[in-house]
């Protein structure tokens, strides 16, 4: 599968901003698609509102655009709806984490074979700049003018003490360890979740004087500590951290295998 056959090319120019880190998650994910032989229409990909939640229509795969905070809710529904297909979720923080948090709970809770990408840009960009449960401390936003006083909710690793099967954090400035990750998810069953701190120069980084994305690129990489070198509260920093690595990996029946045991498909 070539990078013409992966993308909408009718559908460009794309409308993120110039040095927004959405075009880079997506050549990790099309080149993970390519490394490990995916076929693109035994895949549908659910998405959210907001700026990472339109990057599924430049993919050329069947997608849903759904209701704010309810991508898994409506990608459980397909998944159930058709066991069959591989069913991804590609949204933002602000659609998973905060909008749609209690979806995220319950799904890695019942570790639902789902694929879910969380681009995390720290804030609510494309509804102007609002603070979102994943800005790190210290930070501006337009809610937070003298800086974000509140703890960070650490996505992945809630996610993993649910019992999710697959549970990662990176950056956008470890682009390769990115798609080793969604490479790791493509096979397993169960819940199976990324979530990628990705720069947003326009909305957040001016805010934070790194309007210049390789700044971005640059402060993300000076402070990401491995999760290997922190405790189990290694999220809860009181200054700007990101914690990253492999947070859960592991093989528990998938939903959709437990009920099949129980021969729920059967009475359809």
């Amino acid at each position: 599968m070539s990078f013409w056959d992966f993308f909408r090319r009718e559908r460009w120019p794309h409308i993120f901003c110039p040095g927004c880190g959405i075009g880079m998650v997506l050549n990790a994910l099309w080149k993970a698609f390519e490394e490990t032989e995916q076929e693109p229409e035994k895949w549908a990909f659910v998405s959210g509102i907001g700026c990472t939640a339109r990057a599924p229509a430049y993919m050329r795969v069947d997608s849903l655009h759904t209701l704010h905070g309810r991508a898994i809710a409506f990608a459980t529904g397909l998944k159930l709806g058709n066991p069959e297909l591989n069913v991804m979720v590609f949204s933002g923080d602000g659609d998973i984490a905060s909008i749609g948090g209690n979806h995220l709970i319950h799904a890695a809770r019942r570790n639902m074979d789902l694929k879910v990408i969380m681009i995390n840009n720290g804030i609510y960009g494309m509804t102007g700049g609002q603070l979102s449960p994943t800005t790190l401390p210290g930070l501006r936003t337009t809610t937070t003018p003298m800086g974000n006083y509140d703890y960070t909710m650490g996505t992945a690793e809630l996610v993993a003490h649910l019992g999710a099967n697959f549970s990662a954090r990176w950056t956008t400035a470890h682009i390769v360890m990115v798609k080793e990750a969604i490479k790791r998810m493509i096979p397993k069953e169960g819940f199976c979740f990324l979530e990628v701190v990705s720069q947003c120069p326009t909305n957040f980084g001016r805010r934070n004087r790194m309007e210049d994305p390789r700044k971005m690129l640059q402060f993300m990489k000076e402070h990401s500590v491995h999760v290997s070198r922190v405790g189990q509260l290694g999220a809860y920093f009181e200054e700007p951290v990101f914690v990253v690595g492999t947070f859960a990996d592991r093989d528990r029946k998938g939903y959709v295998a437990r009920l099949r045991e129980a021969g729920y498909f059967e009475s359809f």
